[in-house]
């Protein structure tokens, strides 16, 4: 495996999560801020609201079903599974065997359940949980050829129960508002309804006025 490093990440109790980064490998080779926002805000907001059958997992019954897209190191993954929810971590091939490493350098503190899968945006989706409760996307909406293939797989894995809990670093240079504009307002409101959760309601120490974390839900049918 190619030179990595560590990443020490606090919890509210327990051990901290350890992620081995890489120092080459692209972007999703590091832990971003978006995805440290994320897995924080998903420590103090747990029991998560709004998805179909989470109930606080850990408590005796079986904890909600998330996947995360784009998964990367795999740090809200792993914090969901050490919250005690079931996930499935997806990426491409070539970040596999980081998310493994991962995931066993963390299983101890796991008290769900976590595995990895490949998953390319767009493609069908196969041998994945099917209406999740939950799918949680960290930091992916920068790349403008991303975006359909994106929504596309969040349109083919969730049901009218799943909630997607996304976060996102609201970037100003170059194409990025562009890009930002078209996912959210061209694109994602067409069959889904945004719900952004405000800086109190996030943790008190990893939050920011540029990070931006939503709830997303289908929209209703009537």
């Amino acid at each position: 495996m190619t030179e990595s490093f560590v990443r020490s990440v606090e919890r509210r109790a327990g051990s901290p999560l350890r992620l081995r980064q890489r120092a080459v490998g692209g972007v999703g080779a590091v832990v971003w801020d978006a995805a440290l926002v994320l897995a924080k805000y998903l420590e103090r907001a747990w029991p998560w609201p709004g998805g179909g059958s989470a109930d606080g997992g850990g408590g005796g019954g079986a904890g909600p079903v998330a996947v995360e897209l784009g998964a990367g190191t795999g740090l809200v993954g792993l914090m969901a599974a050490a919250l005690g929810a079931n996930v499935t971590v997806t990426d491409l091939e070539e970040l596999q065997d980081l998310l493994n490493v991962n995931i066993n350098d963390n299983k101890h503190l796991v008290t769900g359940s976590i595995q990895a899968k490949v998953l390319k945006w767009g493609e069908t989706v196969t041998d994945l949980p099917s209406d999740p409760d939950y799918i949680l996307v960290a930091d992916c909406i920068y790349y403008e050829q991303s975006l359909e293939p994106l929504l596309r797989t969040i349109k083919d894995l969730s049901g009218n129960k799943t909630c997607i809990i996304l976060s996102y670093e609201e970037r100003t240079m170059g194409n990025n508002p562009k890009v930002e504009k078209r996912f959210f307002f061209e694109l994602l409101q067409t069959d889904f309804e945004i719900e952004e959760i405000p800086l109190d309601k996030q943790d008190e120490e990893y939050r920011s006025e540029d990070i931006h974390v939503l709830h997303i839900r289908r929209k209703s049918r009537r």
